[in-house]
């Protein structure tokens, strides 16, 4: 598949930190981007869009990324979900790998780490 089709859902409750990281996948080539503002929001959007990839940030109100991804995990095993965080990294790793995501990345996201993400979904 090539990067321009993939579809891409954004979940972080800090809206700087989606537009940035829309900014950067648009720079990629990619067009359908949507967006979740809280763990909640993400659930229902992946099972209505069903992306090619998630970008969730692990701490939200509402809904954890944790919690979400346990969900979107439950409702398609094939989910490819890109945890991202900040604080407390190393037990939030555990806890992500555990829960079954794709990729764990240190916040603040650099475009080259972006980028051989969308890579490996790409040629997956």
């Amino acid at each position: 598949m090539n990067i321009t089709e993939l579809k891409v859902l954004i979940c972080d409750d800090s809206i700087l930190v989606r537009k940035k990281l829309t900014d950067v996948l648009k720079k990629a080539g990619i067009t359908a981007i949507s967006e979740a503002k809280d763990g909640v929001q993400a659930v229902d959007m992946y099972k209505e869009i069903k992306p090619d990839i998630v970008f969730m940030d692990i701490v939200m109100p509402v809904k954890t990324g944790l919690d979400a991804l346990i969900e979107i995990r439950e409702f398609d095993n094939n989910a490819k979900v890109v945890m991202a965080s900040t604080i407390g990294t190393q037990s939030h790793l555990v806890s992500a790998i555990k829960a079954g995501a794709y990729e764990f990345l240190q916040k603040p996201v650099k475009e080259e780490d972006i980028q051989k993400v969308l890579n490996k979904i790409a040629e997956a």
